[in-house]
This record gives structure tokens, sequence and C-alpha cells, in this order.
């Protein structure tokens, strides 16, 4: 069977662009030096990339996970073009199909059982689905966004505007147009091109299955800080609607920062959080999986996984316990039914089912550590 068609304009940008940023950018940077203000002017335009893809083209256009004020959309539409990811309303029925059919060889895009070089950069060099770029019947609320289809209608022109004037302007600002437009402008869109593709591949590949193996996305940490937080992709494919990846405080979000720091300023609103009480089950669900996996050849594995089968539904049943007096409680407080609420009986049975919760967690998650 015959190989599509290959796109040599991409294979020109992508070919180009990383053999300058391999070889020109150290050259330049062992023959003439780079200076401070280029330095952080490059680190500040590929944050600004990265966070309009995350924030923008993957949370808010791709997922509808908040909504953004206008001016915002439009930052992020011309971050979007800076990082010459193709248009937000293109690479959002692109990542659409993704979710729908992951893992599907002849339907998601960028498949990662198609192997990391298809599904890192391989995916953009031929056209393997070229009707994508005609059909996008999956993103017909997009084209109600005025910046949106601003953006798409003029993607060549505002990509080639940000992409070189950028690095034009504080090159002539700064006194050396050859050196900004290396780093801020090469080295710079190198880098936002793979760190993002990373999440098509090595997330798909590198990194464990908290919450389901439905597909194969994984969460990797080392990932998530290259990426502004989108390394947490086990999570996003299980909770997509969510407008965090990270979801414990301590996990690196930059995106999810952003999100919720902009909500303070009434730039976003709506933001969208998957219910505590489900990631906490399907977190349970694949510890019980790959403990009942790692029993199959167990000597006694039957009395063990009755044990262990027992465990777990006694944690499910404190988990939907404590989960529902937390929503009364919460309901509560919000209809203002209780005046004294720390103090009432609702409360007091809420820290009591949430401790005996945690206690037989405790005891569910020990008992399918200790077991080899």
């Amino acid at each position: 069977m015959n190989k599509p068609k290959i796109i040599w304009l991409n294979v020109f940008v992508f070919l180009t662009t990383f053999l300058f940023a391999a070889i020109a950018v150290p050259y330049r940077a062992i023959t003439h030096g780079f200076d401070m203000a280029e330095i952080v002017m490059a680190v500040i335009c590929f944050i600004y990339c990265g966070m309009s893809i995350t924030a923008g083209y993957h949370r808010l256009w791709s997922h509808k996970t908040y909504q953004a004020h206008w001016s915002l959309r439009f930052i992020f539409a011309l971050g979007g073009a800076f990082a010459l990811q193709n248009s937000a309303l293109h690479w959002s029925s692109d990542h659409r199909i993704h979710h729908k059919h992951v893992d599907n060889n002849d339907k998601d895009p960028y498949s990662a059982k198609m192997g990391f070089w298809y599904s890192h950069i391989g995916w953009m060099l031929r056209e393997y689905q070229a009707s994508r770029y005609s059909n996008y019947e999956n993103v017909r609320d997009l084209q109600k966004d005025k910046i949106v289809m601003w953006q798409h209608k003029h993607y060549l022109v505002l990509s080639a505007l940000m992409n070189f004037g950028v690095p034009l302007i504080f090159g002539f600002i700064n006194g050396d147009i050859i050196s900004a437009l290396l780093l801020v402008g090469v080295l710079r869109l190198v880098l936002s091109h793979h760190t993002t593709f990373f999440i098509n591949s090595l997330a798909h590949i590198w990194g464990k299955q908290t919450y389901t193996d439905k597909n194969t996305a994984r969460d990797n940490g080392f990932l998530a800080f290259f990426t502004f937080g989108e390394g947490y992709h086990n999570f996003h494919h299980i909770f997509e609607n969510d407008y965090r990846n990270g979801i414990r405080w301590w996990q690196f979000d930059p995106t999810k920062w952003l999100i919720k720091g902009c909500e303070y300023l009434n730039l976003t609103s709506k933001l969208r959080v998957s219910p505590e009480d489900k990631i906490e089950k399907a977190k349970l669900s694949m510890t019980l999986k790959r403990t009942q996996q790692r029993l199959a050849k167990h000597p006694n594995a039957e009395l063990m996984l009755a044990k262990l089968q027992t465990e777990y539904d006694l944690v499910v049943a404190k988990l939907n316990d404590f989960y529902d007096a937390k929503k009364q409680l919460l309901a509560n407080k919000k209809a203002e039914l209780m005046s004294d609420v720390e103090n009432s009986e609702l409360h007091k049975q809420y820290i009591e089912l949430k401790v005996r919760f945690n206690e037989q967690k405790k005891s569910f998650v020990t008992m399918s550590a200790s077991i080899a």
C-alpha cells in the first residue's frame, strides 16, 4: 500500500528550524554569545507560546473547561500563531478526534500505538488524513467564537508577523537582530514544538496509569515541568473536562494556576472541576486492578482475592458515605440552613465519616502494597 504524499512545507519547516537550533544557535553562542536580555526574552516567549497552547488551544477551546474574557482569548490566539501549531480551530478539531478515538490507528490523528516517531511528529509529515482540513463539524461551537474564526482566517499572516515580527523588533531594540532571530525566533519555536509534541508521544509511553488503563495516556511529573502541567496526562484522558491536569497542590501545573489566577481578575469564569469522589474511585479501582493482576499467580490467589475485594468494597462504601455527607453539608452551607455549621450534628457526622474513610483507605492501600 502506497504511503500518503509528503507534506513538503511541514518537512521544510521542521527540518530547517531544527538544524538552525542544533547548529547555528550553539555556533552563535560560542563565537558571539547571547546577552541576558536575549535569554530572558526567549524564555518569556517560550512560556507565552506554551501557555497559549495549554490554557488556550487545549483547556479553553478544545475542552471548554472554563470561559475566558475576549481579551484573554485574543492573547491566546496570537500566542497560538506564535507557537506555529496551526489555527485554534484546526488544533481543537484534531484534539477532539484524538480524545474520541484515542489509540485507534485508523481514526486517532496521532495514535501512540503507531509508535513514538509517528505520534511525535510523523503524523504531520504526510497527508494521512487530508479530509481533516475541510471538515470542522466537531468544532461548530468554536465557529461561533469571532476570535477563533479571525485567527483561523488570518492564521498564515499572524504566524509570519509573530514569528518574524517579534524577534526582529526585539533584535532592533536590543541591537542584535541575528541573535534575536536565532534565540527568540528559531530556538524558542523548536522548543515550543517538541515540548508540545511530547504530550502526544512520551506522555502516552512513559509514566503511570494512575486513574485508568483503558488508553495509553500516562501521568508524568517530569514531563509536566516542561509542558506547563500537561504531563499529568492519564488524569486528563479520563477527566478531560477538568480545567486542572495536576489536581494536587504540589503538582506542577502553571496552566491551572494561570486559569485560576485570572478568575480573580474576572478574566476567566465557570472553571469546571471533576467530582472528588469520582477521582478517588478511579484511583482506587486502578489500585484494585493492579493488585489483582499481581495476585494471579499467588499460591493462595482465590483467598487473597476475596480478602482484597472485601477491603475494596468497604472502602468504596465508606467513600460514598463520606462524600454524601460532604455534599449535604455544602448544600446546607450554600442554602444557609444552619446558623452554626461547625458545631452542627451534620458537621460532626461528616468529620467522623472522613476519619472512617481515610482509615479504610489506608487499610486497603497497605494491603495492596504488601502483595508482591
